[in-house]
């Protein structure tokens, strides 16, 4: 009979299609275009206004969570290139502030990108914080990784933050 093995296929296909990675890559383009980045499971997005070092702006932040570790890049517009890039060690300090962490980066060339890799506390204890900041134009963005730290997959974190592109 053809029956049983179109039957064990059917069965095998349907078991398959119910399974699905923990990371589950997707290209996201932000809706206006300010960026390109790999999302390790579906984004959502929502804005609110904050003050980046005495400059109100809305950021957009998208973020996606997987396995306890949020993936996240948040973007604003400042009123210039130079307060863009005066705006970068603000919004590390305001994340690191958030961990409960000591600021001890090392000096950087102009132009370069601000990077931290901190740890801190967070609300289920440890929590680990590892991005990058960038300015392009009046275009702020911060991309970050934050989780426990034993739970963040250094693989996992690195293709996430090495996939960002600004527009």
């Amino acid at each position: 009979m053809h029956t049983r093995p179109l039957l064990i296929a059917s069965v095998a296909a349907a078991l398959l299609g119910g399974c699905s990675p923990t990371y589950n890559w997707r290209d996201y383009t932000s809706s206006e275009g300010a960026y390109r980045v790999l999302f390790p499971a579906k984004p959502s997005t929502h804005t609110r206004s904050i003050d980046l070092g005495g400059i109100r702006v809305d950021m957009t932040m998208t973020a996606a969570e997987v396995e306890g570790s949020t993936f996240a890049v948040g973007t604003a517009v400042a009123p210039d290139a130079a307060m863009a890039q005066a705006t970068l060690p603000a919004m590390r300090q305001a994340l690191l502030r958030n961990i409960g962490a000591d600021d001890s980066a090392p000096a950087r060339a102009p132009r370069q990108p601000l990077g931290v890799d901190a740890t801190g506390k967070g609300n289920g204890g440890p929590v680990r914080l590892v991005g990058r900041f960038v300015a392009k134009g009046a275009r702020v963005y911060q991309v970050i990784v934050v989780g426990k730290p034993g739970a963040m997959k250094p693989e996992q974190t690195e293709q996430f933050l090495s996939s960002f592109a600004p527009q």
